[in-house]
């Protein structure tokens, strides 16, 4: 059987599932780096959700079933996080996690990030570069991400955290 990967928008009913994934010891490892309530669940993500919010939020899908969280969202209407990373208007960011442990390193990262980018990020034509920034200790996703495409541009310490900034353009 071929697999497929795809993605859905999040609606308000994942916000449950969501919940349990980010507070996933892996997730909290590497994304939420703490356990978050519901509340904040709901506080953070409704409003993404229902649109009021920049990023917009996805589930990614394995032959259907959820499996992870994906986002993307243009760099620019972030000045603050912008202000480290530099972008320009054509920039979006994307950050994910995979929330189900039996998909986790079985080398479908890049996969699934290399068809995001395709289906989702860049059918956009104002959009020709993508941007992650994963923890530079994080050596199981910069290598899926570089799989992908992303290649690394430079590291910066937003104040929050230390990102290992990567770069993939659109007709790469």
């Amino acid at each position: 059987m071929e697999t497929i990967i795809s993605f859905r928008k999040m609606e308000e009913s994942d916000l449950k599932l969501l919940h349990q994934w980010l507070n996933k010891d892996i997730v909290i490892e590497w994304y939420t780096k703490e356990p978050v309530t519901y509340e904040k669940v709901l506080e953070k993500y409704l409003p993404r959700v229902k649109g009021e919010k920049f990023v917009q939020c996805y589930f990614m899908l394995y032959n259907l079933k959820p499996i992870g969280y994906i986002q993307t969202y243009k760099i620019w209407d972030f000045p603050e996080y912008n202000k480290f990373v530099k972008a320009d208007e054509g920039t979006h960011g994307i950050d994910l996690f995979i929330g189900e442990g039996d998909y986790l390193h079985k080398g479908i990262g890049a996969t699934i990030i290399s068809t995001f980018l395709k289906d989702i990020v860049f059918k956009n034509n104002k959009i020709n570069k993508c941007i992650i920034g994963p923890d530079p200790n994080n050596k199981v996703a910069i290598r899926a991400y570089e799989k992908a495409g992303f290649k690394y541009i430079k590291t910066i310490n937003t104040g929050d955290e230390i990102e290992y900034l990567m770069i993939n353009y659109k007709n790469n």
